[in-house]
């Protein structure tokens, strides 16, 4: 089976949320189990400090009345094949922004579509969101090319009709306001990154005015929890830690949490409970709950507060200001940076993940590989993943809140604030969420049936595909 995934992310080549960890990890998977699967990616101007690129391309095409080459170079940490669009419209260092995104990755599209029927043709292009959202539609016109899109956040859905006809071939038979929409209509299947999710966008409170489409399509849409590079993400290898560990020898994670105080400029204590965010600073994550009541919650407790990431400008200003009236015990980084980001799941004794709405979320899952306790809404993604820690039995994953309401949600940072007090009980819960296998191994299986599903094939796994996933299944450490 030949699968061509195109996308904007690709981890960690180009990555700005959970994209581009699906698209850098499941593929990898996917090659594990005996497919043919490479990857199609706009070619920004600041991979060439990422990976080495041979300047010859291996073909030239024309789109939108605009010509474009495509390079090929290779996944890091692996042996699958990438295709570089290149084109001046990413020329610049960035992935997202800038009044030309609609027409760019519309052209992206393009040219994605025309590798596709020109160069390497493959048996199911997976898309990923809405910057590859015409692809499923002009693949009608291919019935040997079959197509996949997956939701990775349903509230970005790209331009509508009006501007496509504008600038590219939109065919008689397309339907749909945008592109999301195009796309949601004819993909012979659409996948979301968590089965909570799947319901919820169904809904008018979490829909985005396509909860009707999604309800008349519901048969053909299915939620598969997005995993994590458990390889990659190993707190007992990572090169990026000030100390490595395991589960079972938590008092080195100690030392992760002083060198995180000291590389941020917050007061060294061990004892104090440290709290870590790296997110996008977006509505989506949350950012008013905490604006609304950290004043309140730094009052009443001696935590301290580290945040990594990027977003909207009032959002970024208004948390510089709060953070310079506790020095000492609040950082804000704003920038992306892997590195930093992995220290902060290291260090930090519990992740704050108050999402507005949350399609899966990978941020939670990385914090329990590296011990850190998520505080979490329960929405989307992060109902599958995190269960309500009850000390009275020793059960759960995290603390947990229902309602969007920022009293709600300091009720539960002061219940973990409370219960980090209780060192024996808080390294059980560390160990628990240290435990849990959140390998893309399973997710992968999902996909495949899905694939063989859309070519007319029985979706059963064989014998040899289930022997193949166990054995990586029983591998993690």
């Amino acid at each position: 089976m030949r699968i061509l995934f195109v996308a904007a992310e690709v981890a960690p080549l180009a990555k700005a949320g959970g994209m581009g960890d699906v698209v850098g990890a499941l593929p990898k998977i996917l090659r594990k189990l005996g497919y043919d699967v490479r990857i199609f990616m706009p070619y920004y101007g600041f991979l060439t400090d990422q990976i080495g690129i041979s300047p010859i391309p291996i073909w030239q095409g024309f789109a939108m009345f605009q010509n474009f080459v495509v390079y090929e170079t290779t996944l890091p940490n692996s042996d699958i094949s990438v295709y570089l669009f290149g084109h001046p419209a990413f020329s610049p260092r960035r992935i997202y922004r800038g009044e030309d995104e609609f027409w760019r990755f519309t052209l992206f599209a393009n040219g994605a579509a025309e590798f596709a029927w020109n160069v390497w043709k493959p048996n199911i292009i997976h898309c990923h969101d809405w910057h590859t959202g015409m692809i499923p539609v002009w693949m009608k016109q291919s019935p040997d090319i079959h197509t996949v899109f997956t939701i990775h956040n349903l509230a970005y859905q790209g331009p509508w009709r009006g501007y496509l006809e504008q600038v590219t071939w939109c065919p008689w038979y397309m339907q749909g306001d945008n592109v999301m929409a195009s796309a949601l209509q004819f993909a012979e299947r659409v996948t979301t990154v968590s089965p909570t999710y799947a319901r919820q966008i169904q809904t008018v409170e979490y829909g985005e005015k396509l909860e009707g489409l999604l309800s008349h399509i519901h048969k053909n849409v299915v939620g598969i929890l997005n995993g994590i590079d458990m390889e990659d993400y190993n707190p007992t290898t990572d090169k990026y830690l000030y100390q490595t560990f395991t589960k079972n020898t938590l008092e080195m994670r100690e030392a992760n949490k002083i060198g995180l105080q000291e590389e941020t400029e917050l007061e060294v204590n061990k004892h104090i409970l440290l709290m870590g965010m790296v997110t996008r600073l977006v509505e989506q994550k949350g950012i008013d709950l905490l604006m609304q009541i950290i004043d309140q919650f730094m009052a009443y407790t001696d935590a301290q507060l580290v945040i990594v990431g990027t977003g909207d400008c009032y959002y970024e200003t208004q948390l510089w200001q709060i953070a310079s009236r506790f020095r000492g015990r609040m950082s804000v980084q704003f920038l992306y940076n892997d590195a930093l980001s992995r220290r902060v799941y290291a260090g930090s004794d519990v992740f704050l993940m108050p999402s507005r709405f949350e399609p899966c979320g990978i941020s939670q899952l990385l914090a329990m590989r590296y011990g850190c306790v998520p505080i979490v809404r329960r929405t989307g993604g992060l109902v599958d993943t995190i269960s309500f820690y009850d000390p009275a039995n020793n059960t759960g994953t995290g603390y947990c809140f229902d309602r969007y309401e920022s009293l709600d949600f300091l009720t539960c940072m002061i219940r973990a604030w409370e219960g980090f007090r209780f060192k024996q009980d808080w390294q059980k819960l560390q160990r628990r969420c240290m435990s849990q296998n959140f390998s893309w191994y399973k997710s992968a299986a999902e996909y495949v049936k899905i694939y063989k599903s859309v070519m007319g094939k029985s979706p059963e796994l064989s014998k040899a595909e289930r022997d193949q996933i166990n054995f990586l299944i029983g591998s993690i450490t």
